[in-house]
């Protein structure tokens, strides 16, 4: 029975509405809604295959003449285990999320046998715009070490977690407005990527959560991040070697370890330049803006500029290291 408020016409505008929130804002679109590829969406099911089975109808060009929409409805809590969504794909390709996507945490039996460096990949797809209101919750703090911890693939000893969202090879990438939180590691990374723009992401992690940079740059180029909030337990923003004309702007940081170039140097040859980082806040981190290269590396960074930078209580707002090594023992011996 129809509440008394509420008449027909009432309930074809609400899902009019709905429906309008997943194409009206993209364009012509064939949506691709996860349920209705089997998601159950209680936060308990395992909707792995279901989100697969959506992203190859859209991947696959099934929507011929429009732009396709791997849809993510809100009210609804998605459980995901370890999975790789791959391309190529026939088009540009939208990955909508309004409802709530969560990890595994680090003892349930999704782990075992599957890969254990990343929670979500997306790999070799061209034109990716992955955007929404909603939230990706790594469910990170099972992960997290009790006491303070560094990798020490030498003796065996692995303190970070695995990566939330890694986007491999996919050129011009486009994340934009949803949620990030509580990643097992890093929260994302962004690899071997050209012409992405990130933007209006928030991005958090407890402060004392460790490894959890929020967003990490490596071998990509012409890569923007702006106008996102971003406070977590590492770097805010770290980007490494391989990596080049990149603009980041109007970022909120805080707390972490500030805006980072680097670690270079354990890597063989490691470059990094042409980053440009301006009107940004930076607020109770323990480092703010850095450049950190390892005693006996080879490489250079160059054309590195700070601009317009905002410091409230920072440890130490700007430092140069050129003897980075976390762990303190066994640091590699400049012999040049």
């Amino acid at each position: 029975m129809l509440p008394p408020t509420m008449d027909r016409r009432g309930i074809i505008i609400i899902i009019f509405t709905v429906v309008c929130m997943a194409s009206c804002a993209v364009g012509a679109t064939s949506i691709f809604n996860v349920m209705s590829f089997g998601a159950v969406g209680d936060g308990r099911t395992d909707d792995s295959q279901a989100f697969l089975s959506a992203w190859r109808g859209a991947c696959d060009g099934r929507a011929r003449g429009t732009t396709p929409a791997v849809y993510v409805p809100p009210n609804r809590t998605f459980l995901l285990n370890p999975l790789t969504f791959n391309g190529p794909c026939r088009t540009r390709l939208y990955f909508l999320i309004s409802g709530t996507i969560i990890a595994p945490v680090k003892t349930s039996s999704a782990w075992m046998g599957k890969q254990r460096h990343v929670w979500m990949l997306f790999s070799n797809v061209n034109g990716l715009i992955v955007k929404g209101k909603g939230v990706v919750n790594g469910q990170g703090s099972s992960w997290w070490p009790k006491t303070l911890c560094f990798d020490d693939p030498a003796n065996g000893q692995f303190c970070k977690g695995p990566t939330g969202m890694i986007f491999r090879r996919c050129n011009g990438l486009r994340l934009d407005g949803f949620t990030k939180i509580n990643g097992p590691g890093s929260h994302m990374l962004i690899m071997s990527s050209n012409d992405v723009v990130v933007s209006n992401l928030r991005v958090i992690a407890p402060g004392d959560s460790p490894n959890t940079d929020g967003i990490d740059i490596s071998g990509s180029t012409k890569v923007q991040v702006r106008n996102s909030f971003i406070a977590t337990g590492d770097d805010c923003i770290a980007i490494s070697a391989g990596s080049s004309n990149v603009d980041i702007s109007g970022i909120t940081c805080g707390p972490g370890h500030g805006i980072s170039i680097g670690s270079l140097g354990s890597g063989g040859f490691d470059v990094v330049e042409n980053v440009r980082v301006r009107n940004c806040t930076l607020k109770e981190t323990i480092t703010g803006v850095r450049i950190k290269t390892i005693q006996g590396g080879k490489g250079y960074a160059r054309n590195i500029s700070f601009e317009g930078i905002k410091f409230v209580a920072v440890d130490n707002p700007i430092q140069i290291e050129q003897f980075y090594c976390p762990l303190k023992v066994n640091c590699p011996i400049d012999k040049m």
